[in-house]
């Protein structure tokens, strides 16, 4: 059997020796030294404003949940495929109130989000925007 030889081992040679020249030019870089005008570097923290840092994570999270707050659940609403626009209702003997699931499943069937559900709804009204 003859072997054949192709390119890709000269190409690994080259992108080796490519890589390696790379790495030794890096580590010239790294001892380099800084001009003696130049301040040395702090080696302590800056306080931090927790006011602002509040501020700002409230006011990006508002942004942030209100499309969640907002997004269709029921992508079927309003069409006739719609599954949970079909409801049940109990009616017990002791003269209570008929119990039915259309007061959950009404709001995501007309199109709305989390927000309009009637314990969920609240919850989310807590949170920003």
């Amino acid at each position: 059997m003859s072997r054949t030889r192709t390119g890709a081992g000269a190409l690994a040679a080259i992108g080796t020796a490519v890589l390696l020249s790379g790495a030794n030019a890096g580590a010239a870089q790294a001892e380099q030294v800084l001009p003696a005008d130049l301040p040395l570097p702090a080696t302590q923290l800056q306080n931090t404003d927790a006011a602002q840092a509040v501020g700002g994570t409230t006011s990006g999270l508002g942004y942030a949940i209100a499309p969640v707050k907002e997004l269709r659940l029921d992508p079927w609403a309003g069409s006739s495929a719609d599954f949970l626009n079909n409801g049940v209702a109990v009616a017990p003997d002791n003269g209570m109130p008929p119990v039915a699931t259309s007061a959950v499943t009404g709001p995501l069937s007309n199109g709305g989000g989390a927000k309009d559900l009637p314990v969920a709804g609240a919850l989310l009204g807590a949170l920003p925007l």
